[in-house]
């Protein structure tokens, strides 16, 4: 089915809704931990999505980079740290697309990994979201039970539902209190030292480039091109994309950011199918950053965790569903192997073991078949 560029209704809403199971734990982290200003935060959030989707003409998943954000957190970084290393991935990306070395990557890469690295975040995306329906699982039971109903629903998509409930449940539990009265703010310029660039690579930059390569670039082209064949991505476009807003944004306090198979799923599964889902979903991250900066790691730190865990919970076993596409006598062994390490280690050590296993299936399948054809026609060579 064909899809206009552009759609502005409660489903594209209801999509761009999609992946904010993903977003919301980082932002609360990036905002009150690392101290990132809200206003610039969600600010240059909104025009980042707002940008690409103008000009792919679909949805296009911004998030945060996950190791770096993760890292940042834990260790608790400065703002000037966080903003660093930023711009630090931004020049990585220009030179992978400028050297097309990610386009190389992705030839190079068979199905079978990328299948492997989408089913293992789907396992981690589940998992995740079973912990979050652990708080509460009656308001889980229920939101579950609405996706299920009115996922499809063209006037009362689950998501925009789910919100309201939560915001509901935190209405009645006296929670919007804690919610300041709305005050313009705007995004701060910011800046950071040199030195810093180099530093936040070494501490968690270089991590995160394989995690990037594989779920935020090749998955994420390799998706497009699986929901909307007529509008293929290629990995260096999306490559390019990512160096050049992780350079700019960082001036005006954006956090590192790429794209990302587990948002598109997100999105899709809840509706998006055009641009104008991001749009959508730009333009609230920027009136909450200009409207609510004060208050945003509030009012997200109160909203019932265990209807956020019901939507990630769905997201996760659809990104599971492209493990129905192998072909068990080429592919079940490399998914198997990405699948297995990437859960035991990370993503970066699954996609390269899931290379390994597969190449080295083909070596011992051609070398079995040189050797057959070389006994098949020696004695043939001696008889002559």
């Amino acid at each position: 089915m064909k899809y206009k560029s552009f759609e502005f209704n409660l489903r594209e809403l209801a999509g761009s809704m999609g992946d904010f199971g993903t977003l919301f734990p980082l932002a609360i982290g990036y905002i009150a931990v690392n101290g990132l200003n809200p206003a610039g935060f969600l600010v240059m959030m909104g025009v980042a999505n707002i940008v690409t989707d103008v000009v792919y003409r679909l949805p296009m998943p911004i998030e945060p980079m996950k190791v770096l954000a993760v890292v940042a957190i834990a260790q608790g970084w400065s703002p000037s740290m966080v903003y660093a290393s930023g711009f630090g991935m931004g020049i990585i990306w220009l030179i992978f697309a400028a050297t097309n070395l990610v386009g190389w990557i992705a030839k190079i890469t068979p199905k079978s990994v990328i299948w492997g690295i989408q089913v293992t975040l789907g396992v981690l995306l589940a998992i995740e979201a079973l912990k979050m329906l652990s708080t509460g699982w009656l308001w889980g039971v229920v939101s579950i039970v609405i996706v299920l109903t009115l996922r499809s629903s063209r006037y009362t998509p689950a998501p925009i539902v789910l919100v309201l409930l939560g915001l509901a449940i935190t209405f009645f539990n006296g929670d919007l209190q804690k919610v300041s009265a709305p005050t313009l703010s705007f995004p701060p310029l910011t800046g950071f030292k040199l030195d810093e660039v180099w530093q936040t690579l070494l501490l968690a930059g270089f991590a995160q480039i394989p995690l990037t390569v594989t779920n935020a670039t090749i998955a994420t082209a390799a998706l497009i091109k699986t929901y909307w064949p007529e509008k293929p991505v290629s990995e260096r476009r999306l490559s390019l994309n990512q160096g050049l807003m992780n350079l700019v944004l960082p001036f005006f306090g954006g956090m590192p950011m790429c794209h990302g198979a587990g948002g598109l799923v997100g999105q899709y599964y809840f509706g998006a199918r055009t641009g104008g889902a991001n749009i959508l979903e730009g333009m609230i991250e920027i009136s909450l950053g200009l409207f609510l900066a004060t208050s945003v790691a509030g009012l997200f730190s109160i909203f019932p965790v265990p209807i956020v865990g019901a939507m990630m919970l769905f997201v996760g076993i659809e990104l599971t569903k492209f493990a129905t596409k192998i072909r068990p006598n080429k592919d079940l062994v490399p998914l198997g192997a990405t699948v297995v390490v990437s859960l035991l280690s990370n993503m970066a050590l699954g996609f390269v073991a899931g290379l390994g296993v597969y190449y080295g299936i083909r070596y011992l399948v051609r070398r079995s078949g040189r050797c057959a054809c070389h006994a098949c026609h020696q004695p043939a060579m001696i008889s002559a």
